[in-house]
Order: structure tokens, then sequence, then C-alpha cells
């Protein structure tokens, strides 16, 4: 068993990052830019957001990695950066939390809808496209990789075979819902408590949810996802609230004390690892960090 996977086993309550892309933008990133790319030509900075998150508490950072995937580096014309970007992103990472927390190599979605959900990309060519990214982030350094924000199972699946099958690394993978009138699916009508089962029996160490919700509607789909995965830890990692246009920009209005106050509720629903997504900052995560810590049975 890995380390990451025997800190989980202990009962250890672990303190994921909060956003990259919120503060990428905060630091100058503009719009139609690659994200990613910065961990080539902005190196710094990408390091020092990873620093923040562990000086505010922290056990574990993912990387600058999200869209790493070969279907969207080619829409900025970097198909051909895969191998680059991605161990650039680990190692900057790994850098920034020395021996202490640990790398989570983040991997998105690719954009693409499989063929057998309408779309025209092949199961194989998805499963390439994340092997590739998932051999990059452990060749850089990953302590895991984090199949994160998934809507389509048929997509998630792939990732998670991917990434167990082409590297020894614990494996997370985490879905993104939205509340309807039949409660809480992805845009694809994956609901959660099938998320779990599903990715869970596909391999995956640790199943969850991020982005798409605050921490409020995320303690009912943890809950959901406990019920049908009893055994399987939970990622839970809320957005700041909803986003909402103000002055012509996007902010989340939660702030890091009504995080903070939920995030005991958050895990008595069953999340094991906590953390934050679109809007949260280094503040979220500190206060999110010593709720944490308050518990009496987390360390």
């Amino acid at each position: 068993m890995s380390a990451f996977l025997k800190r989980v086993a202990q009962g250890d309550v672990l303190v994921f990052d909060g956003a990259m892309g919120t503060l990428l933008h905060s630091r100058g990133l503009q719009a139609g830019e690659c994200p990613e790319s910065w961990c080539v030509s902005h190196p710094d900075v990408v390091k020092s957001i990873a620093e923040a998150y562990i000086a505010s508490g922290s056990d574990v950072v993912t990387t600058n990695s999200f869209g790493s995937n070969s279907f969207k580096l080619a829409s900025y014309g970097l198909a051909g950066k895969v191998r680059e970007f991605n161990r650039a992103a680990a190692s900057l990472a790994k850098e920034a939390v020395g021996n202490g927390g640990f790398v989570a190599g983040s991997i998105g979605p690719t954009g693409q809808i499989v063929v057998d959900e309408g779309g025209d990309v092949t199961p194989e060519q998805l499963y390439e496209a994340y092997r590739e990214q998932a051999v990059a982030l452990a060749e850089g350094g990953a302590d895991a990789i984090c199949v994160e924000t998934m809507s389509s199972l048929a997509e998630a699946l792939e990732a998670i075979r991917a990434a167990k099958e082409a590297t020894s690394l614990p494996v997370i993978c985490t879905f993104t819902f939205e509340a309807g009138k039949t409660g809480f699916r992805t845009m694809m009508g994956l609901k959660p408590d099938r998320a779990a089962r599903e990715a869970a029996a596909a391999g995956a160490d640790i199943v969850g949810t991020n982005c798409g919700n605050g921490i409020a509607n995320m303690i009912e789909i943890v809950r959901q996802m406990r019920a049908a995965a009893p055994e399987t830890p939970i990622l839970a990692q809320p957005n700041a609230g909803a986003p909402v246009i103000e002055g012509g920009k996007t902010v989340f209005k939660e702030t890091p004390e009504y995080m903070a106050s939920r995030v005991a509720e958050l895990i008595e629903a069953g999340a094991n690892l906590v953390g934050g997504c679109c809007g949260t900052t280094p503040d979220h995560i500190a206060a999110i960090a010593a709720a944490v810590r308050s518990i009496p049975r987390v360390r």
C-alpha cells in the first residue's frame, strides 16, 4: 500500500488544496490562454500556488494538469506537449510539497463524447489519451492520479483503467453533479450512487465529487455515495458556492468561515478527504484544515 493510501487507511481526514484556475487568473492568466502551459512558461507562479496551499494546511496538492490531455491541448495547438506539461506539473508540485505532503496528478475530461454516448470518439482513443497523461504525471513524481470533474461514466472508466494499468499509483475518481427535479445527476444523467459503485468496481481507490456545488449540496451527495460504496474512501471538493456575475466577473460568495462551519457535517456524511474547487483560495483551505483538525477523531 502506498504511503498516501496508508494515511487514509489510518483514519486521518486528509485536506486537499483549493482552486488552481482561480489563482492562476488572479496572477495574470488571460482568458483563452492555456493554463497548463504555465507549468513551463511560469513555473515559479505554479509552484508558488502549491506552496501557498501547503502553508495553509493542505496534505495533498493537485497538479496544474487538468486539461493536459491531447484532445484539450490540441485546441491550443499544443497536442505535442502532453508529456512535457504533465511531467512539469507533477515535478513543480512535488518540489513544493517536499516531504510535507502528497501530490495528486490532475486528469480532467477530454471534452469529447464517446461513441456509445452519441459522440464520435472511441473508448480506445480516450484510453490512450489518459494513458499518456497518467504516465507523464507518474514520471514527474505524482503520488496519486486524480481523475476529476467527470460527467460521463464511460469516460471516467477509461481514465481509471488507463491510470491503473499504466502506473502503480493509487487512483481517485470524482464526478460533478447538478441539482435538479430528479435529484443530483451529472450532465450525462449519472447519479451519485451509481457513480461511486461503478468507479470503485473499476478499480478507483478513492471516489468522490468536486465542483458544481457549494458545501451544503456536497453533504447530501457524499451521503449518497457513502451508502453506495461503504468501504471506499470519499473525497469532497466543493466550490465556494454557486458562481455569480458581478461587474462582469465571476465570483464565488461562500466565505472561508461558512465553508469551515459545514466541514463536520461533510465528514459525518462520509467524507474521508476534504478540499475545495472553484472559488476556493488558501484562506478557504486554512479554515477547512482548522475545522478538520478540530474534530476529536482527526489528528
